[in-house]
């Protein structure tokens, strides 16, 4: 029988994006599980509010830091509020997009998607995956994307920062495991989000998840899985665009797909 949740995973938790949506989601769901976080986004506000609802309904304390993930000293900006904690979980939910036609949108646009999409989770899988080693325990989720499963016309940067963290996240999998830390990565698809409602994306005619089946798809399948996506539509749909129609295809379809989505 496989240990508690909180035994394997705990005493704390982190989880960078963790202001709303998928991230403020994954922190109820773990302090459900047992466990406090150390909640970490841009804005101070949403993260408070967020430490505030697990202390009333669990009667856990989290910690908050309100930093910009892309930034060159974030290690540092972690140390004092991390230093003296056991990290046995992290959670890498930060992303930010550009959407647009690549050569349309700055090149800072592009690298602020690369550090903080790329980087950050590299940073942290590797400050904290090297502790959690050493003790034999421990579990690291990146949230990876339905877009990084081939070229995504649109998204371009984007869509390869996902690929990258798939990538990592189930080469992650296979190194760690034989020293006890599990490693997963998510592909989500279209989930129901503030990020995703602000991008105001038009003619979707995808289903669109809500947050929690989401969340509870990951933490169930960490330690199961190199990766998952949540979902059977999107697993339909992945295994179709991946397995079944040719490479230059399913690109284009999701090219076109993506231009229709944010057709101004």
């Amino acid at each position: 029988m496989s240990p508690p949740f909180a035994t394997k995973y705990g005493p704390y938790a982190l989880i960078a994006g963790a202001s709303e949506g998928l991230g403020g989601e994954f922190a109820l769901q773990i302090a459900a599980r047992g466990l406090p976080s150390v909640l970490v986004a841009r804005r101070q506000a949403p993260l408070s509010a967020i430490a505030e609802r697990i202390l009333r309904q669990h009667g856990l304390t989290c910690p908050t830091l309100a930093c910009d993930l892309r930034s060159p000293d974030l290690l540092e900006q972690l140390a004092p509020v991390t230093d003296g904690l056991e990290i046995g979980l992290v959670v890498y939910n930060a992303a930010t997009s550009v959407i647009g036609e690549f050569l349309d949108r700055d090149l800072d646009d592009h690298l602020r998607t690369i550090d903080v999409n790329c980087r950050g989770p590299v940073l942290l899988a590797h400050r904290y995956g090297r502790p959690m080693a050493a003790r034999g325990r421990g579990g690291i989720i990146l949230m990876s994307s339905m877009a990084g499963t081939q070229g995504s016309a649109m998204v371009a940067t984007y869509a390869a920062t996902k690929a990258f963290n798939l990538v990592l996240g189930e080469a992650l999998w296979d190194e760690l495991r034989s020293r006890g830390v599990d490693a997963l990565a998510c592909r989500a698809g279209a989930t129901r989000t503030p990020a995703y409602e602000s991008s105001r994306p038009q003619n979707e005619t995808s289903p669109v998840m809500e947050a929690a089946p989401v969340v509870k798809a990951a933490l169930d399948g960490l330690g199961r899985t190199p990766s998952l996506v949540p979902g059977a539509f999107n697993q339909a749909a992945t295994f179709f665009m991946s397995r079944l129609l040719p490479r230059r295809v399913a690109v284009q379809i999701i090219g076109n797909t993506t231009r229709k989505m944010y057709a101004k």
